[in-house]
Parts: C-alpha cells; structure tokens; sequence
C-alpha cells in the first residue's frame, strides 16, 4: 500500500497555534496527532527499546555517555566492565593516573581528551557535589564533556527525569517526520517536546534512535519495510519495494536474525541481555551479519 502522505501547503507562512505548518501542510493539532500515532507505533515495533550502554549507576552512565562520543556504543560497552572495575565512582576516577586511564580508553578514540574530561567531571563530582552524580540538567551541563544530550540521558535513564536525547539519529528522524525543520538540537528539543507529552520523552528518544539505527538509515531508508511509512512524509526518500527494503534492516531486524528478534520480543526485559550476548557472539565470529565499525563523526551508533 502507497501511504498517504500529508499535503503541503504552499500559502502557509507562519507557525501560530491555529496556523498550517509549512512543512508538512498540518495545523499543529493534525502535527502532535501524527506525532502521538508515530510514537504508539514506534512503541510496538520496539517494545525492547532501551540504553544501548551498560551501566549500573548514574555516575557509569554519565562516564559511558562521555566515552561514546565520536565511536560506538558497542565498543563502549567492551571498555567499561575493566574501566569501572579500576574506577568505581567519582572519588576513584578523579585521583586516576592520566597514562593508566588513557591507555584503558584508548579503543574508544579521542583518548587524551576524554581523558582529561573524565577527570576533570570526576574532580568536580567530589569537590561539589559530594561524590554523587547531580540530578539536575543544570548542574550536569557544568561537568567537563557534558552538553544536554549526555545531560538528558542521564536524567531519563539513571534519575527516571523525563528527557530528549537529540542525537544525529533523533535529528534526522525528526526532520524526515515533519516535527521540525530546525538543525539545532536545543530547537529540535523544544518543538518535539511541544508534541509528545512529557513523561514520554525518553522512552520516545529510545524509540526514535532505535527506528534510525535499524530502518531509517542516513543514506538509505528502508522505507518499505518501514512500520510508520503511512505517517512519513518523507516516504519514498528511501527503497519502497518491501523486498529490497527488508535487505536493508540492521541488527536483530535483519534478514538471519529471526531468534534474536524473537527472543527480545518473547521477554522485553531482558533484551539488553540477549543485545549483548549477540554482540559477543559477533566478535567470536558466531553470529550472523557484522559487527558495526566506527562510527562517522557525530554519530552514536549502537
């Protein structure tokens, strides 16, 4: 079936309440309506959906979240176990031997500079905040490597505080469903967040960068294999036979991976489990399909 995509409107030009969005050719009731639709879909298509970083504390997370910039979360999630068996907390952390820690991270990239983030956070942890994480987007942001994306991840995942991780996958997904035509991710923060209620707003971070890594891909969506391609109006930007489309999902949605998929959907809350345990296969040249190389900068691929 070819979805129907929304109208644009040509004489709309301007972006109050009652007005038709000039890029989607919506009033903005018709825009969140879309948004609320896209969402529930995105919820049962990834009902496993989750933080594709291991960590068991806020303090992991926000050292886990530091690491991934600029490389995967996979290989992230190689380096923590030894990283937080050597540091276990903020105190630990910021009295590390820089040579040591350096060469502990090395694998994630850009060492000497995490390096020196890591301690500098760590040191302002313990001398301001008494060695725990805060739990505040403001006093977050003041530590070394921090912005609102790491910020908003912590929150949502360590502290349960609602928040929008915008990430490039979540940037370019929010640009294809019509939810902003901003490129800056504070503005793209604020007019998702005007059409998702709040206490969604993580678990729809999840979703959206789960649906980016694993359909809706940079360079070739997978449009017909897509579960909100009769909500998209930018269906056809991407493969649209079903066939075709289907070669191009990623990870436990790709073509061999039927047991994995299985297995996440059979018991949600150990998806992260099984995630993992296919990653570990992977590097053992046990399981199907490859493991993800590097990311392009500015990426954060699982």
């Amino acid at each position: 079936m070819v979805p129907t995509i929304p109208a644009k409107s040509a004489s709309a030009k301007t972006a109050t309440p009652d007005a038709v969005r000039p890029h989607t050719g919506e009033s903005l009731l018709a825009l969140k309506r879309r948004a609320g639709k896209i969402n529930r879909q995105l919820a049962k298509a990834y009902p496993y959906a989750h933080a594709e970083l291991d960590f068991r504390n806020a303090f992991e997370l926000v050292v886990a979240t530091v690491l991934s910039a600029q490389t995967t979360d996979v290989r992230v999630n190689q380096t923590t176990p030894a990283l937080f068996a050597r540091y276990p907390d903020a105190r630990a952390l910021a009295e590390a031997n820089v040579a040591e820690l350096e060469t502990m991270i090395q694998p994630t990239g850009f060492f000497r500079a995490k390096t020196r983030s890591l301690i500098s956070l760590a040191t302002r942890i313990v001398d301001e905040y008494d060695g725990v994480v805060p739990g505040r987007l403001d006093d977050l942001v003041t530590l070394a490597g921090v912005g609102r994306k790491t910020a908003n991840v912590v929150l949502g995942n360590a502290f349960g505080i609602p928040g929008i991780t915008v990430d490039t996958h979540f940037i370019r997904l929010a640009q294809r469903f019509g939810w902003t035509e901003s490129k800056d991710p504070v503005r793209i923060e604020a007019d998702v967040g005007g059409l998702i209620p709040k206490a969604e707003w993580t678990m729809l971070s999840h979703r959206v960068v789960f649906h980016g890594r694993r359909v809706c891909h940079a360079r070739k969506p997978a449009c017909g294999a897509c579960p909100v391609a009769t909500l998209c109006p930018s269906y056809g930007e991407g493969e649209t036979d079903p066939v075709k489309a289907k070669k191009l999902l990623k990870y436990e949605l790709a073509p061999g991976n039927e047991d994995l998929l299985a297995r996440m959907l059979g018991d949600v809350s150990r998806a992260a489990e099984y995630r993992r345990e296919a990653q570990l296969l992977a590097r053992q040249g046990v399981s199907s399909g490859p493991e993800p190389g590097p990311a392009a900068p500015g990426t954060d691929l699982p």
